[in-house]
């Protein structure tokens, strides 16, 4: 189902800092699981599986590799991009659109460096994932779904003090997640 959004203005999107800057900081929640089978596809879970090798189960993480790696195989270290739900909620305006972001989780949690330095832990469901310090940039793709705004929006010095276009992270315990699992910070 598309809807019709136009793409916001960077004080449309400016203007959201607050609600975002409100995200939680110790507990928030699993709002959204998106599985990408295949380039391109997007499958939205109400349930999903995390795996030391695999990252999220039935994801392409694995077979589509990285341009950071010397030998073009997937990256350790991003095997899950997480996203802050109130940034996609913004710049998407639609839930229906949040999946267009690329990334497999959005969690309604502070995302910064400052509350989520590389080696932090989250523990939801019975999965526990650890933040790491690959950068998660906004790219051409982002520009055609959100506008360029909101590419210059997330990848703003702001942006990347915030982490509004999001994080990386690697499952260090393999266990089942779930949509509304309460995500906590180890510490």
């Amino acid at each position: 189902m598309m809807v019709d959004v136009k793409y916001l203005t960077m004080e449309e999107l400016e203007a959201g800092l607050d609600e975002i800057r409100q995200s939680p900081k110790d507990k928030g929640v699993l709002e959204l699981i998106v599985r990408r089978p295949q380039t391109g596809e997007r499958e939205v879970l109400e349930e999903g599986e995390l795996d030391l090798v695999e990252g999220l189960v039935g994801d392409n993480w694995r077979t589509r590799g990285s341009s950071r790696t010397s030998d073009g195989s997937s990256h350790p270290d991003m095997q899950l991009n997480i996203m802050n739900s109130r940034v996609i909620a913004l710049v998407a305006q639609d839930k229906n659109r949040w999946q267009l972001a690329g990334d497999q989780l959005f969690i309604d949690i502070d995302l910064s460096a400052e509350n989520l330095p590389a080696g932090t832990q989250l523990a939801f469901g019975s999965a526990v994932i650890e933040v790491t310090n690959q950068p998660h940039n906004g790219c051409k793709k982002f520009v055609a779904r959100f506008g360029l705004d909101a590419m210059k929006f997330v990848n703003s010095p702001v942006g990347k003090q915030l982490r509004l276009r999001g994080i990386n992270a690697k499952v260090v315990q393999p266990g089942v997640i779930r949509v509304g699992d309460i995500v906590s910070c180890l510490y």
